[in-house]
């Protein structure tokens, strides 16, 4: 599959398949509130709040700004590194009218930006960001629906450097508000890659050097057993169902965390972070080695 290093394993990863308002101020308008609820990607622009995901979105050069708003003279964004600079101008507006057009219960802070959804990155965009690169690291999310979740494993892949986050286009957190705040400024930084079919997305990243692993409860290794190296594609389904069958068949293997005790599982956001953990630990101590 043109993959010309790969993960050290035991045995064919082919056999290891199974599986508040001032009162002289007149009101702001009101807008209709559209943090997505369906699933794919936002038709049109939304809201970010909080300080870290508006600084990072403030300062990613790639993100369409539309308004900026706050509910204070004095409330600012964290210092902004980057970005165009070319801003609206700041809105000050009751704080209840802020809430509006924000999620039922969202932490603000008392400062909201409105935004043009990202630009759309493919699955070569990351290959090719890899293609020089002799360790690499990407997360694959199947049909991930809850935009914590997602937006906490952005957070992870951020602090590991992982390439990307890969979910499909269907069944998957669609980008917004409250997967932004989440990820507390990672959505600007790595990027968020939507597929159709993800079997297809798969392959095509194995034809691009990339080794495939599904993190599976019942998988007979676990991830610090396999060894893996190289380009990695680590594959995490929801939390309960668990992959696809179809997912697991287009793994290259299946491997598992070592968790026991009362409660054996982990939240997927969690197992996001101990994986990655694991693979940049391995990572480093094959490094020293060398």
């Amino acid at each position: 599959m043109g993959r010309s290093t790969g993960p050290t394993v035991s045995k064919s990863p082919a056999k290891t398949h199974g599986h508040s308002r001032p009162q002289t101020r007149p009101q702001a308008p009101r807008e209709h509130h559209r943090d997505a609820h369906a699933q794919g990607q936002p038709e049109g622009p939304y809201w970010i709040y909080g300080h870290h995901a508006v600084t990072a979105a403030l300062g990613n050069p790639e993100r369409k700004l539309l308004r900026l708003a706050r509910t204070g003279a004095d409330i600012e964004p964290g210092e902004v590194e980057g970005g165009s600079g070319d801003w609206p101008e700041w809105e000050q507006v009751p704080r209840d009218i802020l809430e509006s057009w924000l999620p039922f219960g969202a932490v603000h802070q008392g400062i909201a930006v409105k935004v043009h959804p990202l630009p759309e990155h493919g699955i070569e965009d990351v290959i090719a960001e890899a293609a020089d690169q002799a360790q690499a690291v990407i997360l694959i999310l199947d049909q991930v629906t809850d935009p914590q979740n997602v937006g906490a494993i952005l957070r992870s892949a951020a602090a590991f450097g992982a390439l990307a986050v890969v979910l499909t286009e269907r069944h998957a957190a669609p980008e917004s508000g409250s997967l932004a705040k989440a990820a507390s400024g990672a959505l600007e930084h790595v990027p968020l890659v939507r597929v159709a079919n993800l079997a297809r997305a798969l392959e095509t990243l194995k034809k691009g050097g990339f080794w495939i692993a599904g993190l599976a409860a019942e998988a007979e290794r676990t991830l610090a057993q396999a060894k893996l190296n190289g380009k990695i594609g680590l594959a995490l389904g929801a939390e309960g169902p668990g992959l696809r069958r179809l997912t697991r068949e287009h793994c290259d293997l299946l491997v598992r965390l070592p968790t026991g005790g009362p409660i054996d599982h982990l939240n997927v956001s969690n197992a996001a972070a101990v994986s990655l953990y694991e693979l940049v630990r391995a990572t480093g101590e094959d490094e020293a080695e060398d």
